[in-house]
C-alpha cells in the first residue's frame, strides 16, 4: 500500500492521481484494518480472483471470505468485476476498484494504519534470508525534509505490480515522520563535554 499524501502547497509532493483510491473515511481504514481484510487486498492487487480462489489461498472458509469481501465492498475498495454461470450457479469475480491506494492528508489515522499493517504481514526472517529494519533520527529543515521524501517516494515502485515467478513477496514501509524526541539545551559557550566527564 502506498502513502501518496498530497497537499496545496508546492513542494516535491506527486500530483493526484485519478488511479488511487483515496482512503480518508473511518468506513474504508476499518475495513482495511483487519488482517484478513487486509490479506484480501494483498490477494486481489495481483489480479482479479473469485471467491473460491480467494478462499483458497486464505485457507479459509468462503462463507468467511464472502463477508470479509461484502465489507470490502460496502466501503468502496473491491468491487464486482463480472460474473460467470456454472453448475449450480454464479460465480463472481472481484477487482479492487483502483491499481493502489493514497492517504488523504487530513487522514490522522493513516501513518498508524500503515505501520499495523506492515506488523501484521511481518514474517521472521528464515536463516540466509535478506532483511533489514531500521530505525534512526534526524534533524532537518523543511526543506531538506521534503527533498528526503522526494528521494524516498522515488525508491517505491508503482502500486498494482505482478508478481514475479521468480520472486517472493518483501514488504517496503518508508515513513519519515515529526519524532516526539526530547532535546537538550545547548551548553553555554566555552563549556566542553570533557569538563563534565568522570576523572
Amino acid at each position: 500500500m502506498t502513502d501518496e499524501t498530497t497537499t496545496g502547497e508546492r513542494h516535491s509532493t506527486p500530483p493526484h492521481d485519478p488511479d488511487l483510491l483515496e482512503l480518508r473515511t473511518p468506513a474504508q481504514f476499518k475495513a482495511l484494518g483487519h488482517p484478513v481484510r487486509h490479506r484480501i487486498v494483498n490477494l486481489l492487487r495481483q489480479r482479479p480472483a473469485t471467491l473460491g480462489e480467494l478462499a483458497t489461498a486464505l485457507r479459509a472458509a468462503k462463507g468467511t471470505v464472502g463477508y470479509h469481501i461484502r465489507v470490502l465492498r460496502e466501503a468502496g475498495i473491491v468491487h464486482l468485476a463480472g460474473t460467470r454461470h456454472v453448475r449450480g450457479g454464479t460465480e463472481q469475480t472481484l477487482a479492487l476498484v483502483s491499481r493502489g491506494f493514497r492517504l488523504h492528508e487530513e487522514a490522522t489515522a493513516g501513518p498508524g494504519f500503515l505501520i499495523r499493517a506492515a506488523l501484521d504481514e511481518m514474517l521472521p526472517a528464515r536463516p540466509g534470508q535478506a532483511e533489514h529494519t531500521l530505525l534512526n533520527h534526524l534533524w532537518l529543515t523543511q526543506d531538506e525534509a521534503r527533498a528526503l521524501i522526494t528521494k524516498l517516494r522515488a525508491l517505491l515502485p508503482p502500486p498494482g505490480g505482478t508478481p514475479s515467478s521468480a520472486g517472493e513477496p518483501y514488504g517496503l514501509l518508508l515513513s519519515l515522520y515529526p519524532a516526539d524526541i526530547p532535546t537538550l539545551p545547548s551548553r553555554p559557550s566555552g563549556e566542553s563535554a570533557a569538563r563534565n566527564s568522570p576523572s
